[in-house]
């Protein structure tokens, strides 16, 4: 009697067991045991470090720089990108390869270049920053730079996120839409935006995770002040230069907890938007 052959094609990646323990491995190496670390010799310091660093008046301040100003230019990102992404993805025209290069030149750009080039162009006798001048409109060394700064590295995250999805998009359905009377506006909410919702929100989540640990180019633009525009990255490395290491353990092990939580929360509202328009 002649056997079947199997139906189920062998995999060249090794099975489940040997890709989960190297999985697990490589992820306890590089993130896990670190950050189990960097809590444990916390905790070791006692916990009144802690409390000291969230009660300190320029740790709470240098935190609120760091996130407020990240989620507000995560959330630029997420709009500009999206936009980038469609025209980008929708349209051809002379230099549309060079101009879909530049997206990814914040990736290869090193950060300290990137702060010099920011401060060039938007100092009081930069090239924009002398036009913005006479306005009243101060963007190096205040929290606007630093805003700049964090859209700059960000938006790449959003552009590339959202860019595959629209090109599977099919036009079909923006014909049907404008067949049934909808208008354009009535086509993008409707239509186009629900099934790109949680694409939209996982370049939200990168671009503020890359602008909360961004360091290189944002204290050259940001002028470091105290209270106003210190981040709290460049807080940590005060700290260290201080040799005060449960200090800046503290501040470090308070970003994880926010930026966990943050991300979290994020992760949780895209598993929603997966459930809610995944069908759209």
């Amino acid at each position: 009697m002649k056997k079947r052959k199997s139906l189920v094609q062998p995999s060249a990646l090794p099975g489940f067991g040997l890709a989960f323990g190297y999985t697990i491995l490589y992820l306890s190496l590089i993130v896990l045991i670190p950050l189990a670390v960097l809590i444990t010799q916390v905790s070791l310091s006692g916990w009144q470090v802690m409390w000291q660093a969230l009660t300190d008046e320029r740790t709470v301040a240098a935190l609120r720089v760091s996130f407020g100003i990240s989620l507000a230019a995560a959330l630029v990102d997420a709009i500009v990108g999206f936009l980038i992404a469609w025209v980008l993805t929708r349209y051809k025209f002379p230099g549309h390869k060079l101009l879909d290069a530049v997206v990814d030149l914040p990736f290869a750009l090193p950060t300290a270049v990137a702060g010099i080039a920011l401060v060039t162009l938007y100092s009081a006798n930069g090239w924009i920053g002398s036009l913005l001048s006479p306005l009243g409109i101060e963007v190096a060394y205040t929290r606007l730079g630093i805003f700049i700064a964090l859209v700059f590295v960000g938006l790449p995250f959003s552009v590339r996120t959202v860019q595959p999805l629209i090109a599977e998009i099919d036009r079909e359905q923006e014909e049907a839409a404008a067949t049934l009377g909808a208008s354009r506006a009535r086509t993008i909410w409707t239509v186009l935006i629900p099934p790109m919702i949680p694409a939209i929100l996982t370049g939200f989540a990168l671009a503020f995770a890359r602008a909360v640990g961004e360091y290189g180019s944002v204290i050259f633009i940001a002028g470091n002040k105290p209270y106003v525009s210190e981040i709290a990255p460049l807080l940590i490395v005060i700290r260290l230069e201080e040799y005060n290491l449960p200090g800046a353990m503290a501040i470090a092990t308070i970003m994880l907890m926010l930026s966990f939580f943050t991300l979290l929360f994020i992760n949780l509202l895209q598993a929603y938007s997966r459930r809610r328009f995944g069908d759209v």
